[in-house]
């Protein structure tokens, strides 16, 4: 994942890196994947989830590792996040998997966070530096709902990982309005030094 919290490494304007590939390719991929929840293809959206996740993991890596962070990955990253989130909360909840009050709740938390994004922007800054506890969250939002979408049956298999997915889902969830309030801390900082240094200049 493209971040802005590695030190002093330099961000980049470039847009064709890997990276950033691998992350239009997780974008392209939402609405294939959508669709196939939709429709209950269970086994495909699976592979398509797993597939981005395992990107995901490598665009970050690849980043960091050569010095490849670039201002369009930072933007591209985590919106591909988001969305295969929302499409998969979209999904589940159509097909009557999940409650519609948990995306309620899910998707409070991503209005809460673009507010906090467009506080920040108003005062100069690009995004907030993200953080351990809200890509944990993320992490474990998209390791649940796959689990979830293998858990629908009666097989063996399906009761054994239904539990273990609705567990990720309530402790990620719980995760993510967590990251919330730390944003909102952080989101809170930015505007007291942004103001102090207006302040100076004056």
């Amino acid at each position: 994942m493209d971040e802005s919290t590695q030190g002093s490494r330099p961000v980049s304007d470039r847009v064709l890196t890997p990276p950033n590939v691998l992350s239009m390719l997780r974008l392209v991929c939402v609405p294939i994947f959508l669709w196939l929840i939709l429709t209950s293809q269970d086994n495909w959206a699976v592979v398509i989830l797993t597939l981005s996740g395992v990107s995901d993991y490598l665009d970050g890596k690849i980043a960091r590792r050569y010095n490849q962070v670039t201002q369009v990955g930072q933007l591209l990253d985590p919106l591909a996040d988001r969305l295969y989130i929302l499409s998969t909360l979209l999904g589940l909840a159509w097909r009557e998997i999940i409650p519609w009050w948990l995306v309620a709740i899910l998707v409070s938390r991503e209005v809460f966070g673009t507010a906090l994004l467009m506080v920040v922007r108003h005062y100069g800054y690009r995004a907030l530096p993200v953080h351990f506890v809200g890509k944990a969250a993320t992490f474990d939002l998209l390791f649940a709902f796959p689990v979830i979408l293998l858990g629908q049956g009666d097989s063996m298999l399906a009761a054994v990982v239904l539990p273990i997915g609705w567990a990720f889902a309530w402790w990620g969830t719980v995760l993510y309005w967590v990251a919330g309030v730390m944003y909102a801390v952080q989101t809170r900082d930015v505007v007291r030094v942004a103001r102090a240094a207006r302040a100076a200049n004056r």
